[in-house]
């Protein structure tokens, strides 16, 4: 997934507005690639709560560069998420983890079983995706 949050930060690099008042030389660029790496971290490993990864990592690095970039921030994590997307579900994620069912036991620790594909909850909490859908349209009510 690196590539991805290099492949951002080098398409920035150039426009990067340095701050003469830091103490290390290159600061500002240290932060954008930090930056960069937490959102397509973030990307991989949580997307169903990460809705807007542009909007978040435009927001954290702003600061250093012209607002003329942030389509291009756009156009590269657009592509994180159809690579992402297009992975096989074989029970693992982008970093080789096994996937783990949304919910909780009983017993309060989390679910141990294989998720399903379309919404991350295992065929007997299936129900909870149910009324995560329900919330979501009284909300948007």
């Amino acid at each position: 997934m690196y590539r991805f949050s290099r492949a951002i930060y080098r398409e920035l690099a150039d426009e990067i507005i340095e701050d003469p008042h830091t103490v290390g030389a290159h600061a500002n660029h240290e932060r954008v690639l930090r930056a960069c790496e937490a959102a397509v971290e973030r990307l991989a490993t949580d997307r169903r709560y990460f809705a807007h990864p542009s909007r978040t990592l435009f927001n954290d690095i702003r600061a250093y560069f012209p607002m003329s970039a942030q389509l291009r921030v756009e156009r590269y994590l657009a592509l994180a998420d159809e690579f992402l997307r297009r992975l096989p579900q074989n029970g693992f994620d982008a970093y080789g983890n096994p996937l783990q069912c949304r919910a909780s036991t009983r017993k309060g620790t989390p679910c141990q079983r294989m998720p399903l594909p379309h919404n991350g909850y295992c065929p007997s909490h299936q129900h909870l995706a149910e009324t995560e859908e329900l919330e979501a349209e009284v909300m948007a009510a």
